[in-house]
């Protein structure tokens, strides 16, 4: 079995690296017109799609309110496994993401993460007030967000979440941009956060919360709404905890 598994994880990577392959000519689109961002989105749930079925992994997507194309909105999700990154490529919104300035390293790839999305090291405070402005700017440009609360995969017990950070609550406020929260439930058994990460069979799943309006907030609610997310995905996780 675990045979079996290595080689579903060695294809799976395959037909990632394929794919982007296939579609790196269309992100050239927006890295070349930016005003052409929209076409991150779509190269992205192309991607996404395509990598689940190849991968003979069902995905579902369910949205708990309607999101209008015409919002802007931050999406924040639970961060367990590196499968969540494909998965978001799922959202029926066109976004940009801001991820860790490691992804920058990867040839190619790298090339094209650092065009298209906002990247951060978290070590260094200069790059995280420059990513503050950068997901500013990047909302006044009328591009929506994909911004992981947690920094990244903290946790060592999923489906417990690791503690949140501000930026994106902070980012939503000033901005008075919809917060939606976003759980993503079981790829942490799919693919689990390990140093040899395996691919399970099961079917990906994620969910869209109600938006959560920020109008009329002020800076000082910001710990308020960072528990409200929170919350919202922590009592959904529960559901699948068993």
């Amino acid at each position: 079995m675990k045979i079996l598994r290595r080689l579903h994880t060695a294809y799976g990577f395959g037909v990632f690296a394929i794919l982007f392959l296939i579609l790196f000519p269309f992100l050239l689109i927006p890295i070349i017109f930016p005003g052409q961002f929209q076409w991150i989105g779509i190269v992205n749930r192309w991607w996404a799609k395509l990598l689940f079925i190849f991968c003979l992994l069902p995905y579902r997507v369910e949205c708990r309110s309607r999101l209008d194309p015409n919002t802007l909105y931050i999406f924040c999700p639970n961060h367990f496994s590196y499968l969540d990154i494909p998965t978001m490529g799922l959202t029926p919104i066109n976004t940009i993401f801001v991820g860790k300035s490691e992804m920058e390293k990867i040839p190619l790839f790298g090339f094209m993460y650092r065009r298209l999305h906002i990247t951060v090291n978290r070590a260094s405070l200069k790059s995280k007030f420059n990513t503050l402005k950068n997901s500013c700017d990047a909302l006044d440009a009328g591009k929506s967000l994909v911004i992981f609360p947690e920094g990244g995969i903290t946790t060592r017990h999923p489906p417990q979440m690791g503690r949140f950070k501000e930026g994106a609550f902070r980012i939503a406020i000033e901005k008075q941009i919809p917060i939606v929260p976003v759980t993503i439930t079981n790829n942490w058994i799919i693919l689990p956060d390990s140093r040899h990460p395996l691919l399970h069979r099961g079917t990906i799943k994620i969910i869209f919360h109600e938006p959560i309006d920020t109008r009329g907030m002020a800076l000082e609610d910001t710990h308020r709404l960072k528990e409200a997310v929170h919350n919202i995905i922590d009592t959904e996780l529960k559901k699948y905890a068993n």
